[in-house]
């Protein structure tokens, strides 16, 4: 039987009403972190908020989140073994859309809707406290916790958390531990300009993890090598072996430790990585291949990025992964799969910017498993409107176009593509 949900008849009225009233300016007083504590413009380090430009990642890659002067904003004591900033360094970014959509929350086993909205009141979308600062010449720290995301609310959330040193035994040799995305090699998804992801990022399991991450310069190549613990930023263990009531736990369920890296330069004016992670996961059972089961298996993912400038206002980057899953459904069967994104950032001025993003994945040998991961294959395409109210107060507009042709029900469950993937997002996004 062909499962098609029935056109959802979207009121353009009500879209274009609700569009109008989310171009009228909304007052912003504050300005972010760095911006507050060094007294500068958000232009200083983004070409556009929150794209960074070459000064925005030469502090953030080169200069471990700190002016030369950081010193001069901190608390005189007198004592040169404490450097405290004169405020703790805070910020916030908020985020709240209408969304009006195709696509709906289905039981895999049953077909059956769980959610299904054609327009959606997504406020807040984002809720996220910020901090950063110096804590000595070479030491600087970096988290974010997030206090309401996708209709999460109830609980606080870190991310990325983590310490620096910039320059380990006078080596040369930067490091970092911590909480982080391992996809921030290549491109940092925060930073985006459009409310659609690196969707390759996500599927390929290469974003938030608990490691560390040394990199170095050498000649014109940059070179970075991590470890990290594979199994994500969610699940800790209680130690019981030697007894009852330890205070501690385990973050890592086994001493496997997944390897990455990224090996960079510029040629041309094109920046080029090539990126390679091998480890371990759980393989995929039960319903759909929904859960996860108790053996470790095999992953490697390799990716190629590019990206660059021409002038001041055009940015395009695009990154292409080539993934290989041991044993993942079936011991003894390997599954590959691939995919990638293209896009564009045209600045056209203080007030404008046009985005377009390209996501496009292929799922390989997961087609036709009866899993969710035939959900894999994916073909969109992202226009994004941004209009600044100020330098860090944005309005945006988003259109994603799916490519994809639906296909029909023809397993045991619900999965792949059975509905498009066409959405219209309106909303703010704004950081103070």
């Amino acid at each position: 039987m062909s499962y098609r949900k029935a056109h959802l008849g979207w009121s353009l009225t009500a879209l274009i009403a609700i569009a109008v009233l989310c171009t009228f300016p909304q007052p912003s007083s504050a300005m972010p972190a760095f911006a507050r504590e060094y007294g500068v413009s958000c232009t200083t380090c983004h070409s556009a908020y929150p794209r960074l430009n070459s000064f925005g990642q030469q502090f953030q890659s080169d200069m471990n989140y700190r002016l030369p002067n950081w010193p001069d904003h901190t608390v005189q004591t007198g004592d040169d073994m404490l450097r405290l900033a004169e405020k703790v360094p805070l910020a916030l970014r908020m985020q709240a859309y209408i969304q009006g959509r195709d696509s709906e929350a289905l039981d895999v086993e049953t077909g059956t809707p769980v959610a299904d909205s054609g327009v959606d009141f997504q406020a807040p979308y984002l809720i996220k406290l910020l901090s950063s600062a110096p804590l000595s010449d070479h030491i600087s720290y970096y988290f974010y916790a997030i206090f309401a995301e996708k209709g999460g609310n109830g609980e606080v959330i870190v991310e990325d958390a983590w310490f620096s040193h910039d320059d380990l035994f006078g080596t040369g040799i930067s490091g970092m531990l911590g909480q982080f995305q391992l996809s921030d090699l290549m491109f940092p998804r925060e930073t985006r300009m459009t409310f659609q992801d690196f969707m390759v990022y996500r599927m390929a399991g290469v974003t938030y993890d608990r490691g560390i991450v040394f990199g170095r310069a050498l000649g014109p190549l940059d070179l970075e090598l991590g470890f990290s613990n594979g199994n994500g930023i969610e699940q800790n263990y209680t130690i019981n072996s030697p007894g009852y009531k330890r205070p501690d736990h385990m973050f890592d369920n086994d001493t496997g430790k997944s390897v990455f890296g990224r090996v960079g330069m510029t040629l041309g004016g094109v920046d080029i990585g090539l990126f390679g992670l091998s480890g371990k996961q759980s393989n995929a059972t039960g319903p759909a291949g929904m859960d996860s089961g108790d053996r470790d298996t095999d992953k490697i993912s390799a990716g190629l990025d590019l990206s660059g400038t021409i002038g001041t206002k055009w940015n395009l980057f695009g990154q292409i992964m080539w993934n290989r899953w041991d044993d993942f459904l079936v011991p003894g069967v390997d599954n590959k799969w691939s995919g990638g994104f293209a896009g564009v950032d045209y600045i056209h001025s203080d007030k404008w910017v046009f985005s377009a993003l390209v996501n496009y994945n292929d799922a390989g040998d997961f087609e036709n498993t009866d899993t969710v991961y035939e959900g894999i294959d994916m073909q969109t395409v992202t226009f994004t409107a941004s209009y600044y109210f100020m330098r860090n107060v944005k309005g945006l507009i988003e259109v994603n176009a799916d490519l994809l042709s639906t296909k029909d029900q023809d397993g045991d469950y619900f999965t792949g593509h059975l509905d498009k993937d066409n959405y219209i997002l309106i909303g703010f996004d704004a950081a103070f």
